[in-house]
């Protein structure tokens, strides 16, 4: 693997950039050429000099704006304006639940106050209402990640629902990315490029879900 972000400086290498850019044929790469940390070289050798380590590569600034993104609230997350009401309301009616029942209720009044007064807060605690929309945001982006498909926040995640055309990439993406070494500029093919298995089943989910899809290809 590319150790950091950097420029070769000497010999050549043929490197598997598909991680950041998607792109499954391997690119060549020379003096003066940039490469990116993590990606993979599969041949040749070369000299780099680094330019971006740390937390300044690319890698590390994908790994970032995923973190960003998990941090974020969507809009459908309204649990912190009502707790900031609702907690408040349950502590008062459990202390005005514990008065009552030390004062009126059974023998021993203690132990029932105490009781009754755990299981209003109990009860009454927006623990789950608290937690489930940060939960499925910071989940869902994580497994994203993992997947390759980087959400910027969590309000991007929320509009999702509204997708209605989804824009694709061929080589790599619908088909497997096999170029055929016959075929010239004057005379182009893709019997090696053939369709990738699940490309059709993916795309006839989402135009039965209405949504338009588009290839854009670089070919």
């Amino acid at each position: 693997r590319v150790p950091t972000d950097g420029v070769i400086v000497a010999g050549e290498a043929r490197i598997d950039e598909s991680m950041i850019t998607g792109e499954s044929k391997p690119v060549s790469k020379t003096a003066g050429d940039p490469v990116t940390g993590a990606t993979v070289l599969l041949k040749g050798g070369c000299v780099m000099r680094a330019t971006q380590v740390g937390a300044d590569t690319v890698l590390s600034q994908i790994a970032a704006m995923v973190a960003r993104a998990q941090a974020t609230k969507a809009p459908v997350q309204l649990a912190d304006k009502i707790a900031r009401y609702f907690v408040p309301a349950v502590m008062i009616i459990a202390i005005w639940t514990f008065a009552i029942w030390r004062s009126l209720g059974p023998a021993p009044q203690l132990a029932h106050a105490l009781v009754t007064a755990v299981s209003v807060l109990i009860i009454a605690c927006p623990c789950a209402l608290g937690l489930a929309t940060p939960l499925s945001v910071t989940v869902s982006l994580g497994l994203g990640a993992t997947n390759g498909v980087l959400v910027t926040s969590a309000k991007a995640l929320e509009q999702a629902r509204r997708i209605g055309t989804v824009v694709f990439d061929k080589t790599g993406t619908i088909t497997r990315g096999v170029v055929d070494a016959a075929a010239d500029w004057d005379k182009p093919s893709y019997e090696q490029d053939t369709v990738k298995e699940g490309s059709r089943e993916a795309i006839a989910a989402l135009r039965a879900r209405g949504i338009r899809t588009v290839m854009l290809s670089g070919d």
